[in-house]
């Protein structure tokens, strides 16, 4: 027995050696690492010690410490190589014989891969490619602890299991952070190690066990616009406003390993992942398996498009999984999206991905994925397929997925992947089952359910002017228009008097006579990984524009203009093609390479503008290719903001107004005096293609990536420390440690209910995290500006909320600081207050919560459906945690959003079918008193809980935890803390 242990320690120790080479092995596409199973597997087999103690201890004199102590050094060896042993046997993979060699067409063997063919089980056939990917990894990962043989039949019997909600373990190969959500994941990792520290044990364990990919891309802003110098006179504004960041993040590139950070300028996180960083097969050491990835930005389901399980998770849930711990997740259903026919002539992708939006939240795909497959698979392209694969989180979906097929591999050859990587790519995924060939009899696979759609009954359409899934066919935009004025206020209303419809504010532009009135276009942005990942509706744009300019159409210079691609190839190709001059004439000049518009970073109006619409009370518009268009996020000055493809960003800024009918009513007089029409400059598909057929090519993608992570000038002048733990600086205003392990011991704080809480903010349906956590501009009479000048630093230099989300004390102030707030507490009345219930005052809601919190009194936060929805936000968690607020009692709850609540330890409870605050007669000015049991194990997911208050009302509410895992979080004060405590225990 001693010698095979001994040997079977050797080989663990040799495995383990090669393991942690490939933890700190510097950043690779084709060689990252895998989560290893060994620390867990020894924890969990602690127990199994013990009991062989207890039986090797009989002779023991346990009255005498001397003799426990002679005889346990005694044994110690023995106990060491036996539990060494069944660490060993424990973490041997239980599906170790469906390893499978997969061969090279000439000889040798690309590797090896767990096999699902040779599970012979009929069930896996008919599983969707989604499932798949969630089944492979449950086999590779197996141990018995972490992920168990029962949870790779609940997916293998997926059919039955999933309609049940089951929970099951998922180990994603890799992170993906971009720097607003990446900062505040660094900055807890650095926080993490602190503690580990304080609490004795090693800082060291605190390590990405996983390739993480950090992308700086949400920084820049649209300071300079129509400029050709606006690339770099935007990037040196970034850098002075986050030099402090950058240099943070820098330092967390050498302090962690496995982590890449690609500099500023380079790229839109999603973009540069879909053209470089997506591996869609990983061979580490010769084992072979899917891409897989979450991200702490929603619309990482981006890479959907390219075949990888892809979707966006919480910044601390994204930490977990950093450290090698599994993620719970609820088996998802799968709704099968069956796509026939073709687009119509002149119908773009932003077309149909606004079409499927509207189809799919009308459907109702919350918690599901979404699986595209048909006859019509062929005639998108890979681009098309990245675009609706973005707007999953639009739809509502985890992921909007497109299995692997022909189409997948020419992007995969497009973009500068080997030939030698994609034959191997093609073998795994052919030899695995999860490569789909459209020329071969299609095997029927079961769906939880079905949706279908014809690309020929797609028609041009834009969306707004408040939600993405608000979609308005072009041909009806103006009679929209009319109704969203007319309206009360709410998503399609602005409540504008009859009389005041017509208003015009005339004012003057820098010398030039200028005027606008409500619907005016003041800002159009071609943003957004979204649609500049598309080369087909990018080089779409640049051919209206230069189509316009030749009819001598011209954008009105007060329109705030700006081409913000999301990679340095979007400039190779508009170059090659001809067509940038054309858009820098009609001002789309490139104003950086990073998200922009797209997240409200759209940088100031002109003083003359701004002063019109604010003077004026005007609805003034704003027309982004982006992906989002909440009240409030774009600019706190236009009111509507529409959704559009990159070519009708261009006609509507050339039209100069959303009030338009393209169809009856001409763009403009072209110079021969004539009226210019949208089908005068509108793009055939054919024109379309041929320009995307002589512009796009390989060496486009292979010359950019080659330099990515080499970085620019300013980037690499950055002076960081080399030190393994942070040096914080008190006094920084970018980077704080934050309180969440304050006074933490070993022993988790346990469960509790809610007794006698104030309501800090009563609201309706849709609050998303734009309301909660805003990552606009500080408002300058805010309690983060008066925070931040306390500080000495100038109203110029604020920046925005989401360039500071590493700073605690600013994201506090920052909760709930949304202008455009509606609060029900405030009696209609819009902002960023809320009434002190006690007294009646009316405060600034970080400053009302802290005078709750400093009477020692609990809060709680009452709300309609779909809570949280919109952007994956920690600070959206984080903040309300911060503020003292101790639940949610909502009607429903965005998925990410949930899941960050339940991370930092706040309860989320939904009213039963049919109530709400307002049909309970719930006013907020109650106190409220949550009965939840103070013991974990009385607590069951998804279990009623009664909620009373002090005025006599009593009703039942679900509690939201809905695994065991999350009650485990909810147990130790939250994710983070039960992570280190379970490190420590390792």
């Amino acid at each position: 027995m001693y010698k095979s242990t001994s040997s079977l320690l050797r080989a663990t120790r040799s495995k383990l050696s090669s393991s942690s080479k490939t933890f700190a092995y510097s950043h690779s596409r084709t060689s990252p690492s895998v989560t290893a199973n060994a620390a867990s597997s020894s924890r969990a087999f602690t127990s199994s010690a013990a009991r062989a103690f207890t039986r090797w201890s009989h002779r023991l004199d346990f009255s005498s410490p001397i003799s426990l102590r002679a005889h346990a050094r005694a044994l110690a060896p023995l106990l060491q190589r036996f539990q060494r042993s069944l660490a060993s046997m424990a973490s041997e993979n239980p599906f170790k014989g469906n390893l499978t060699s997969l061969p090279k067409p000439g000889g040798g063997e690309f590797g090896k891969f767990y096999s699902l063919p040779s599970l012979n089980d009929p069930r896996v056939d008919k599983l969707p490619y989604s499932i798949r990917i969630l089944l492979e990894s449950a086999i590779r990962n197996c141990d018995n602890f972490q992920v168990k043989k029962e949870d790779v039949e609940k997916i293998i019997d997926w059919e039955n299991t999933s309609p049940k909600q089951v929970e099951i373990p998922f180990k994603p190969a890799r992170v993906l952070l971009q720097d607003f959500t990446g900062v505040p994941a660094v900055v807890d990792l650095a926080c993490m190690r602190d503690a580990m520290n304080k609490l004795g044990s090693d800082s060291n364990k605190i390590n990405p066990l996983v390739p993480v990919d950090l992308v700086i891309d949400h920084s820049v802003q649209v300071d300079v616009a129509r400029s050709e110098n606006a690339v770099q006179a935007n990037m040196e504004l970034e850098f002075q406003r986050n030099k402090e960041r950058f240099a943070f993040l820098k330092w967390g590139s050498t302090a962690f390993r496995n982590m890449l950070v690609v500099p500023p300028g380079s790229g839109i996180v999603h973009q540069v992942n879909l053209e470089y960083l997506g591996r869609v097969v990983f061979n580490n050491e010769g084992i072979l398996y899917p891409d897989s990835v979450v991200g702490t930005d929603s619309h990482t389901t981006m890479i959907d498009g390219l075949g990888v399980a892809g979707w966006g998770v919480g910044g601390i849930e994204a930490e977990a999984a950093m450290l090698g711990q599994p993620m719970s997740m609820v088996l998802p259903g799968v709704v099968g999206f069956k796509l026939s026919g073709k687009l119509r002539n002149g119908v773009t992708a932003t077309d149909l991905v606004l079409t499927v939006t509207q189809m799919l939240r009308k459907h109702g795909v919350v918690g599901k994925f979404v699986e595209f497959y048909g006859d019509g698979m062929g005639e998108l392209s890979l681009a098309d397929r990245a675009t609706i694969a973005n707007m999953s989180p639009e739809y509502g979906a985890t992921m909007g997925f497109f299995p692997v097929d022909h189409v997948t591999l020419q992007y995969l050859k497009l973009t500068g992947r080997s030939d030698e990587t994609v034959a191997m790519i093609e073998s795994y995924l052919r030899a695995n089952n999860m490569f789909v060939d459209y020329n071969e009899p299609q095997q029927d696979r079961v769906y939880s359910s079905y949706l279908e759609l014809n690309l020929s009954d797609v028609e041009p359409c834009i969306s707004g002017p408040k939600r993405p899934h608000d979609r308005v066919p072009l041909k009806d935009m103006k009679a929209d228009w009319k109704s969203c004025l007319d309206n009360k206020v709410g998503f399609k209303g602005f409540a504008i008097p009859k009389e005041a419809q017509g208003k015009v504010a005339k004012f003057n532009f820098h010398g030039q006579p200028a005027e606008l009135r409500h619907g005016s276009v003041v800002i159009a942005a071609i943003t957004s990984c979204t649609n500049t990942s598309n080369p087909s509706v990018m080089l779409g744009a640049g051919l209206v524009a230069k189509k316009a300019h030749e009819l001598g159409l011209k954008v009105k210079p007060w329109v705030k203009t700006s081409l913000a691609p999301g990679s340095g190839v979007v400039t190779k190709y508009l170059l090659q093609s001809g067509l940038q001059k054309p858009l820098n004439e009609q001002g789309f000049h490139i104003v950086g390479f990073g998200c922009t518009t797209c997240i409200g970073n759209s940088g100031d109006l002109d003083e003359s503008v701004a002063s019109a619409i604010s003077e004026n009370d005007i609805v003034a518009a704003a027309v982004l290719s982006g992906n989002r268009n909440f009240e409030g996020r774009v600019h706190p000055l236009t009111r509507a903001n529409y959704l559009a493809s990159p070519p009708l960003v261009v006609a509507y800024a050339l039209a100069g107004t959303v009030d338009i009918d393209f169809e009856k009513e001409p763009i403009g007089k072209g110079k021969d005096g004539k009226d210019v029409y949208l089908r005068d400059i509108w793009p055939s598909t054919e024109e379309i293609a041929q320009a995307v057929q002589s512009s796009v090519l390989p060496d486009m993608f292979r010359s950019t990536y080659e330099s990515i992570t080499k970085g620019n000038p300013m980037w690499n002048q950055l002076q960081v420390s080399t030190d393994k733990l942070y040096s914080w600086d008190p006094s920084s205003t970018y980077i704080h440690e934050p309180p969440y392990f304050k006074n933490m011991t070993m022993e988790s704080p346990g469960a509790h209910g809610v007794k006698e809480a104030y309501c800090l903010l009563n609201f309706g349906d849709s609050i998303t995290t734009d309301h909660i956590s805003p990552a606009g501009s500080i408002h300058k009479e805010s309690p983060a500006a008066k925070y931040l000048m306390e500080r000495g630093v100038d109203r110029k230099d604020f920046n925005s909320y989401g360039s500071r989300r590493g700073n605690d004390e600013i994201m506090a102030r920052g909760t709930f600081a949304n202008i455009r707030l509606v609060n029900k507490l405030l009696n209609g009345e819009v902002g960023p207050k809320t009434v002190h219930i006690p007294t009646g005052e009316k405060l600034y809601v970080f400053d009302a919560a802290m005078r709750y919190r400093n009477a020692g009194q609990d809060t709680i936060v009452l709300a309609g459906a779909e809570y949280g929805s919109g952007s994956s936000r920690d600070w959206a968690a984080k903040g309300p945690m911060l503020l003292g607020v101790k639940a949610v009692i909502a009607k429903s709850f965005e998925r990410i959003h949930r899941s960050n609540l339940v991370g930092m330890g706040i309860i989320p409870l939904c009213f039963k079918s049919g109530q709400d605050a307002e049909t309970l007669g719930l006013t907020g000015h109650e106190r409220y008193t949550i009965d939840l049991p103070s013991k974990i194990s009385e607590i069951r997911p998804g279990q009623d809980v009664t909620v009373t208050t002090d005025n006599g009302k009593s009703f039942t509410c679900t509690v939201r935890f809905d695994t065991e895992v999350e009650l485990a979080y909810f147990d130790n004060g939250g994710i983070l803390p039960y992570v280190i405590r379970n490190l420590i225990k390792q």
